[in-house]
């Protein structure tokens, strides 16, 4: 019996979104993948799919001009073109999970990419950054705030942007639904709640989000139905307070969320720990997220063996 592919990348995207519990845009984003292979594939069957066929897609894929993802040869990135392959390695591992034989998913090897380098800043330059915003007006304040909470708890910034007012700020901790719909608790320091309290009592509105947008004037847009910050929002604010502070590398919330993690394991808290408070589901994505080089793991081991003599 034949499944007509167009049917079954369907039920897939359905599998995703409503079994698997991911997110709409994570959604979209295996439907483009999946039907760029089909496309390229001109299959009408699932179990047409071949190791050919996919090894055909790679080399085509290799050679796509890379646009916003342009890698060094002007071509698609390594990591870009990954993507794909785990959309379509997914794919398969569905067909299998349904019984319809097709290509096996362990066939699809993804291409090695190189260790991500990020530019991260130093101590001082967070403490400038975070002590930028030091007015009193509501822009200030509410940056003030964001910033101090990006950097207490670790939270993504889709995290952050989620955040309503209903969160207890008078307790040390809160809950906050992460990656894949997994709820964590993150912890608040008292810097942080300060420069919460502060921003919510110079609020006038009565929008629920924790953060909202500001027009011009710094005030609260009556105009706007929905006021909560987008994620794209608090990156430009980053920007705007890491140049305001003088720091002439690419500062994004992201970095904050990796200067809060490697804070904690330079002051001794433990990489699974450090797991736990990132809401990372495998301990070797912290291990990279946190940057322990093999130089940092022999600084460890030296310094524990070092005790012994």
């Amino acid at each position: 019996m034949s499944h007509n592919i167009s049917e079954m990348r369907q039920q897939f995207l359905e599998y995703v979104e409503i079994e698997k519990g991911r997110s709409v845009k994570t959604v979209e984003n295996y439907d483009h993948y999946l039907k760029r292979f089909i496309d390229f594939a001109k299959i009408k069957n699932a179990e047409d799919i071949s190791a050919e066929m996919v090894r055909e897609f790679r080399l085509w894929l290799n050679r796509q001009v890379g646009g916003r993802n342009e890698g060094p040869a002007g071509t698609l990135k390594k990591k870009t073109q990954n993507y794909y392959l785990i959309a379509l390695r997914s794919f398969l591992k569905f067909l299998a999970k349904r019984g319809i034989k097709s290509l096996s998913p362990e066939q699809i090897e993804l291409a090695k990419v190189g260790e991500r380098a990020l530019d991260l800043i130093s101590p001082e330059e967070l403490h400038r950054l975070i002590s930028a915003p030091n007015g009193k007006d509501l822009k200030s304040l509410r940056d003030r705030a964001i910033l101090e909470l990006l950097f207490s708890t670790g939270l993504r910034v889709s995290e952050l942007c989620s955040l309503t007012r209903d969160v207890d700020f008078d307790e040390d901790s809160f809950s906050v639904r992460g990656k894949g719909e997994k709820i964590r608790v993150v912890f608040i320091s008292d810097e942080a709640r300060k420069a919460v309290k502060e921003y919510l009592n110079k609020r006038t509105d009565v929008d629920d989000a924790l953060f909202v947008r500001l027009d011009r004037e710094g005030r609260e847009d009556p105009k706007k139905s929905d006021l909560g910050l987008d994620p794209r929002s608090v990156q430009r604010i980053v920007k705007y307070w890491a140049i305001r502070a003088g720091i002439s590398k690419k500062v994004t919330p992201h970095i904050v969320r990796h200067s809060f993690a490697t804070d904690l394991l330079h002051n001794g808290a433990d990489l699974r720990a450090v797991q736990l408070l990132l809401g990372h589901s495998n301990i070797s994505t912290t291990q990279i997220y946190t940057h322990v080089t093999d130089s940092e793991l022999k600084r460890v081991h030296k310094l524990f063996h070092d005790k012994r003599k």
